[in-house]
This record gives structure tokens, sequence and C-alpha cells, in this order.
């Protein structure tokens, strides 16, 4: 390029690519903007995107760990290949070169009785004669139920539900794919009462979504994510995994790794129906819905078996 662009320029260049190939760019964009900060400070305009660099913004963060700095150079490496198509003289950082930038971290695993002991908690959520209970408490009960990502379930609006039919209509969910979800009817029920319950106390919502809080806004991750802390400090839970507190997409994780278990149990072709089962999901490929069987040892264990019998040459 003729001109010298800042780097931040620079940075949105790609975001806007990304952008308009369909990526949704929310949870990389500020880091990749604080890079571009960054290299503004450290370099002029017309310098090259170099290792050097990379790794200086990589250890950058007050984070000072390994998988912190090998994360943040496996992100700088898709600018870079970008980056690539003007600046030949662009240098793309090595892969592992700070160390191994994924991993796998044990989710906990809810069983229905702590689901069960949740929602009947949520009633003690401040306030307790307000609508912030029962958002909790249908939302934790919906997630369990359905496997929705968290995201999926706070975007739904009222003309997503459909309490005739019992279904649910995932809109532009990841990957801009749609699907609609059959319910259970315990769930349809207790979605009707929660839509009730709503409609009495927020007269005039300022939102369409389903999920609303007690001044007519929709409810959000953050905010359920909250009440689900405070739930289980309550109850004095530890989580059962690799994380610091139990988090809401342990409910994803938990209807998988039940729904399978539940399965094996029932004696069902588990390789068929997962078929039906990553569907539902919204998974783009089978493959991300098995990698769950390794967030729980029972289904390891499973799998340790039948690849035993094949071993053996035993039918599974």
């Amino acid at each position: 390029m003729n001109t010298p662009q800042l780097w931040t320029a620079r940075v949105e260049d790609y975001l806007a690519y990304r952008r308009n190939a369909g990526f949704n760019v929310v949870g990389d964009s500020s880091r990749l903007q604080q890079f571009g900060r960054f290299a503004d400070q450290q370099m002029p305009p017309q310098s090259h995107l170099v290792v050097e660099l990379a790794v200086a913004w990589a250890r950058s963060t007050k984070h000072q760990h390994p998988f912190t700095w090998a994360r943040r150079l496996e992100l700088l490496r898709g600018f870079a290949r970008y980056w690539q198509r003007f600046d030949p003289m662009t240098e793309m950082p090595p892969r592992g070169l700070l160390g191994k930038a994924y991993r796998r971290l044990t989710p906990h695993i809810f069983t229905q009785q702590e689901v069960s002991t949740l929602m009947a908690a949520a009633a003690g959520l401040q306030p307790r004669d307000g609508l912030r209970p029962a958002t909790c408490a249908t939302m934790i009960g919906l997630l369990e139920a359905s496997g929705l990502r968290p995201i999926e379930a706070i975007r739904l609006t009222r003309n997503d539900v459909d309490l005739d039919q019992g279904l649910l209509f995932v809109q532009e969910a990841k990957g801009h794919r749609s699907r609609w979800i059959p319910l259970h009817p315990s769930a349809t029920e207790a979605l009707r009462t929660y839509a009730r319950l709503r409609d009495r106390l927020v007269r005039k919502p300022s939102s369409e979504r389903f999920f609303l809080l007690d001044n007519g806004q929709s409810a959000d991750v953050r905010t359920l994510q909250c009440a689900l802390e405070t739930l289980c400090r309550r109850l004095g839970w530890l989580p059962r995994g690799d994380y610091a507190h139990h988090r809401c997409y342990d409910f994803r994780h938990s209807f998988v790794v039940n729904s399978l278990l539940r399965l094996h149990c029932k004696g069902t072709d588990v390789d068929h129906a997962i078929l039906a089962l990553s569907t539902y999901l919204g998974h783009a490929s089978v493959a991300h819905t098995y990698w769950y069987c390794t967030a729980a040892p029972e289904l390891m264990a499973i799998v340790g078996n039948r690849f035993h019998q094949y071993t053996q040459g035993e039918s599974t």
C-alpha cells in the first residue's frame, strides 16, 4: 500500500473483512485493537509486522501466564495471515512459539438434582417479589432441558417462543445457522407460567425479548452468571472441574453428557442418535458433539470399554 497506515487502521480493516465474511469478531476485536494501539506506540506506521513485535505484545498482558501469551499470539496469526496480502514482509508467528494455545478444561456437569436445587434457591434472589428470581430460575431450567447456548436463550424473542406447539426458534445462532428446538411438555408449561408472571409484573416492557428483568429490559448472560455464582456460593457448592466458578455454559455441557449417558443406559445406538443430538444442538459437525465426551469421566470410561471390546474382536 502506498500510504502508510496506522496499525489501528490495519486492524480495523481486518475486522471489517472478517465481519463481511460472516464471522463473529466480538470476542476478538478488543484484543486486536489493543495490539493496534500497542504497535502504534512501539513501531512507526511504515514498519512491518515481525515476530519480535508479536511476542512483545503477547507478553504485555497483566496475566503473566504462558497459556495467555500463547492464546494472544495465536489470535495474532489470523491478522498476520491477512496482512501478508498487502505486505509480503509480514512475518507469521510460528505456532507453539510460546507454548500450547489450546487446552481442554473440564466443566462442571450438573446433575438433575443440582438443577432442581438451584431453581428452588433462585426464589431467594432480590427482589424477592420481583421478576428476577423467576427469570433466573426459568432460564436455568431451560438451559438444562434444551442444551441451548446461554446467549441463544437470552436472544429469544416472544415470537421465537411458540407455546402452543412447544417449539423455540433460534435465529442466527453460531455460524449464522437457525434451527427449531422442540421442547418437553414440562418445559413448555414452565415457560407458559413464566410468561404469565412476566406480563403481570412488567406491563410496559422496553424489549421484545422473552426473558426480562424488572425494569423491562432484556436479561443478559452477565445477569444470569452473577445469579448462578451467588446461588452456588449460598449453597456452599464448589465446581467439579477446572474452572474457578460454575458457568452458565456448564448447563449445555451437562445436557450433552447427561443425554449421552441416558442413551447408553437405554441401550440406544449412540453413534446413530448422536447425529440427531448434534443437529438439535446446532453443531456444524458431529465431531463437535463427540468433543463433549471428553468432559465426563463416565463417558470416557464407556468409550474406553468400547475400544477395548473392539480390540478384542468383540461386538460393541
